[in-house]
């Protein structure tokens, strides 16, 4: 017996009032928990607990099913009741300045050091030079350049005595100190030395000769001299720097005397400052001259490029938190994973220093957490690998792509790894997770816990009144117009219709977000108080009105016979096979013509799209089961001796996917028992090589799509659609689809076999195999058996004769 139509209870779901009690979504209260991801809940709460290493989360799951605002609320939750981490600043390394210290302070301490510190460097600024340019300082260097000018001019004064007692003078020469005879006072000239007698010139050379090793002793002491003198200048300029700071650096080392750490920083500061202040100050003064000359020094960068080590830059701050860091990064460059040095122009070259070291989102979720994108991590130049470096090392080293590919040159710093403390939680979809899973290798062992994030939740009465109240609690977060019971019903309903299982509710939480907005749009241009299940509508039938221009291309082209599709009548070897055509976000239904031929050959089953390279792998397989099946059922005694061939007809682009297997099948047999096939009904359904009907994907769409077409052309009564009976499960049509079935003027046939449909679709009797092994006659079965053995006999003939020819030849 043929199938019976489905009743229009089968074709939609329905909601009884007992499961939804309430006047409007006021009424309802606010859902405590995620609705439908009790797995992903499950795996969320075991990672945020597990404090061990390598347990981070990687939240798997389609956009839209509410993995980021899920992962965000939890562990915002759980860091509240987490420990506030400490502050992390950056000082000054005095041994080597290119490597700055990386401090630990508990939180708030690390910006109230750098404004002590700021405050420090500005004082000592203005008090230190000043006491160096105070009168009795000025007299104390000036007493130590006199002490060293006297003893120089007192050795020489003495030596010039000492000849002056024998007759010689002491002569300064651009060549230096050297000594001449004197007569009463007066130098004498080289004619006049040369007459004197032998023995006052030997007495004189010898005078002079004496005279000039005393010479040189002085010279050498002069050095040791001057060196004393810098010695003495120095040890004063240290003494008058400790003296200006000492109250200053007190004053700091009293505020963080509970800070053990920073006793011995601020000792370091100290020391540093009295051995290098002066320099420093020289250094300041060398590149303010050279800024007001105009020689290209960047005045923001080298303002205070000399005492900025003594400043504090606190590149991570908690006091102002209460809990653990919560951080989301949106664009996760290696730079906004792990930090940068950032630059200045001086003098036309690239310089930095401490206070340009920038933290990054691993800094600033020390000791929390941090949110990041898979697609957006991956796709980012080395973070991926920096991110895995740093969890695996647990610390934060702050990278430069430049350096690393050795790009640049320039002066920079190596600021000292900071310790890395945070669970680390990635969205990511399926085939990212896959992916990662096989190819990397280190991914296991650093993302332990899998949250998977599901597209559908159970539908039952109780699910039903916890998706209510998740419309509900959205509402109110939205701030939108209060649902009645007609808008949540709508919405469930539309929710059950993208899951595409009646047994199913939709919990993508993007595309239920998206409807409340729009459906509140409408009953805003109504000016309306609540929205109500026509607003909701309203907003489902614009979306697809903004979506469907193709699809009324696509119906216009059949309404005007540019496609050829029939809606009544039969024909041979022709059946209205359905497919569905996915544009970004909207899908729809199509009918297509397939049509089938055959005649006499060697048991071949052509697919004319596999042939030309348009049927896909899925698609073939299914054109192969039909040949499968034809042999088993009708050929097991003799050879299937046919050749077919199956087309989609006016289709000029690629087929995939088994859904028309069975409309091939269907063809294939009415042109094979030369049966016609009633053409106002359509097809869809996969099939295996026993017969039977399997179930597709996007049955509603399919459905929904030759409907349209009937009804442009005017319902019959007797049109309708096959489906698989394993697919009634999934129908949630549109009203106007289950509208027309109650009337009578449009059908759902459930098939479970082969035989099914083609009962359905001729008219005739399938017919059973007898206990004679044949099947009845003028049943369809019987027809197809009995061409398929003419064709065997034929083969057989053609055989036979080839053979006696070619003996005849021999």
């Amino acid at each position: 017996m043929p199938p019976k139509p489905l009743s229009p209870d089968d074709l939609t779901v329905s909601l009884g009032p007992a499961t939804l009690t309430f006047m409007s979504t006021d009424d309802l209260p606010d859902l405590e928990n995620i609705v439908g991801q009790d797995r992903a809940l499950e795996a969320i709460a075991f990672g945020v607990g597990m404090r061990r290493a390598g347990y981070n989360i990687f939240l798997v799951g389609p956009e839209g099913t509410g993995r980021h605002s899920t992962i965000s609320a939890l562990v915002k939750k759980r860091a509240k009741k987490d420990p506030t981490p400490d502050d992390w600043v950056y000082v000054g390394n005095f041994d080597e300045l290119h490597k700055p210290h990386a401090l630990r302070l508990p939180p708030g301490r690390g910006v109230e050091l750098a404004e002590a510190m700021s405050r420090f460097v500005e004082d000592i600024q203005e008090t230190v030079p000043a006491l160096f340019e105070s009168e009795e300082n000025q007299t104390r260097f000036q007493a130590i350049q006199d002490e060293f000018q006297q003893k120089q001019e007192t050795a020489f004064e003495d030596l010039r005595q000492r000849a002056a007692e024998k007759n010689i003078a002491l002569i300064r020469t651009p060549m230096g100190f050297g000594f001449a005879p004197t007569v009463n006072g007066q130098i004498i000239k080289p004619d006049v030395f040369e007459k004197l007698p032998d023995s006052e010139r030997k007495r004189i050379e010898s005078d002079i000769a004496a005279l000039q090793a005393d010479l040189q002793n002085i010279v050498k002491q002069l050095p040791g001299w001057d060196k004393a003198r810098r010695e003495s200048i120095r040890e004063l300029r240290a003494e008058i720097t400790a003296f200006a700071i000492g109250e200053t650096i007190a004053s700091v080392l009293e505020q963080f005397r509970d800070v053990p750490v920073l006793v011995d920083y601020l000792d370091a500061v100290r020391n540093d400052l009295i051995n290098s202040f002066h320099t420093i100050m020289m250094a300041e003064q060398a590149t303010a001259a050279a800024a007001r000359d105009g020689h290209g020094a960047d005045a923001t960068v080298s303002a205070n490029s000399g005492f900025v080590r003594y400043r504090v830059n606190p590149i991570v701050h908690n006091g102002e938190r209460t809990g653990a860091p919560v951080i989301y990064e949106d664009n996760p460059t290696l730079a906004n994973l792990v930090g940068r040095v950032e630059y200045g122009s001086r003098f036309g070259a690239l310089v930095t220093d401490l206070s340009l070291i920038k933290a990054g989102a691993l800094h600033r979720a020390n000791g929390g957490y941090l949110i990041l994108d898979a697609r957006k991590l991956l796709t980012q130049p080395f973070a991926w690998a920096a991110l895995k470096r740093a969890l695996k090392a647990g610390r934060i080293t702050i990278e430069s792509p430049g350096q690393m590919l050795n790009l640049i040159n320039t002066i920079s710093l190596e600021p000292e790894p900071i310790p890395l403390r945070t669970k680390i939680a990635i969205c990511g979809d399926r085939l990212v997770y896959y992916l990662l899973s096989e190819l990397d290798p280190e991914f296991s062992d650093l993302f332990m816990v899998e949250a998977d994030f599901s597209d559908d939740m159970d539908r039952s009465p109780e699910t039903e009144a916890d998706f209510a109240k998740l419309v509900g609690t959205l509402v109110k977060t939205e701030e939108l117009r209060p649902f009645d019971t007609s808008g949540v019903v709508r919405v469930i309903k539309h929710a059950v219709r993208i899951a595409g299982d009646t047994r199913k509710i939709s919990v993508h939480m993007r595309s239920i977000v998206d409807l409340l907005h729009e459906a509140d749009h409408y009953a805003e241009t109504d000016d309306a108080a609540m929205v109500t299940g026509d607003h909701v509508q309203r907003a489902i039938d614009a979306k697809i009105r903004r979506s469907d221009r193709l699809r009324e291309r696509s119906e216009e082209l059949i309404e005007r016979g540019v496609v050829l599709i029939n809606t009544d009548g039969t024909a041979v070897g022709q059946v209205n096979g359905l497919s569905v055509i996915q544009l970004g976000g909207f899908a729809f239904g199509r009918p297509t013509r397939i049509t089938a031929r055959v005649r006499l050959g060697a048991g071949k089953v052509i697919d004319i799209e596999r042939e030309v390279e348009l049927g896909g792998p899925l698609h073939s397989k299914g054109v192969l089961i039909l040949a499968g099946f034809l042999a088993a059922r009708y050929a097991i005694d003799a050879p299937l001796s046919l050749s077919a061939t199956l087309v989609f007809e006016q289709s000029y682009g690629g087929i995939e996917g088994d859904s028309a297997s069975a409309a091939e099948l269907f063809a294939l047999l009415s042109a094979l028992a030369d049966v016609g096939v009633r053409q106002e009904l359509a097809v869809t359904g996969s099939v295996n090589q026993k017969g039977q009907i399997q179930a597709i994907g996007g049955v509603n769409e399919k459905i929904e799509g030759f409907f349209d077409i009937c009804s442009i052309r005017g319902l019959t009564g007797s049109q309708g659609v096959l489906i698989p009976k394993a697919n009634v499960q999934h129908l949630v049509l549109r009203q106007d689809v289950v509208d027309a079935a109650a009337d009578g003027q449009f059908h759902i046939y459930p098939m479970e076999s082969i035989d099914d449909g083609m009962e359905l679709l001729t008219g005739l009797a399938a017919g059973e195999v007898g206990d004679s092994g044949q099947f009845p006659p003028d049943t369809i079965n019987h027809m197809v058996e009995q061409r398929l053995l003419h064709f065997a006999k034929r083969r057989r003939a053609f055989g036979q004769s080839a053979d006696s020819k070619e003996r005849s030849g021999s």
